[in-house]
């Protein structure tokens, strides 16, 4: 009886980091930015990029050739409609342009960049 009962709790627990591990969704998008763009600190050369979001982390990376070039961390915005393309919105700083947020087609929630955020460095 003691064996089945123990079968039973590791299936359980099985079954619950499986849906623990299913809930968590990285989104990636291939991204190109025309022109220099800076996160917080790292500036990101203009070209083509993968630009992902780990919303267990909540932490939005930056990619190129499968090299980490940016890092930094996140908060989730809501916004009034889910948005019909990726969205990259910048504003002006004294160092250039500056990232502020990345919306996934689809979404419903704009990923604010922290402007306290880490930073990977290396271009």
């Amino acid at each position: 009886m003691r064996f089945i009962v123990n079968r039973i709790v590791v299936a359980f627990l099985l079954v619950t980091l499986a849906a623990v591990a299913a809930s968590a969704k990285t989104k990636k998008r291939m991204v190109t930015f025309t022109s220099d763009v800076r996160v917080n600190a790292t500036l990101i050369k203009k070209g083509n990029y993968d630009v992902k979001f780990d919303d267990m982390s909540s932490q939005l990376s930056i990619e190129k050739n499968g090299k980490l070039i940016a890092i930094t961390g996140t908060r989730l915005e809501k916004r009034e409609r889910k948005a019909q393309n990726l969205e990259l919105a910048t504003r002006e700083s004294e160092m250039g342009p500056e990232l502020v947020s990345v919306t996934f087609a689809g979404s419903e929630q704009n990923i604010v960049v922290s402007q306290a955020g880490m930073q990977a460095g290396g271009n």
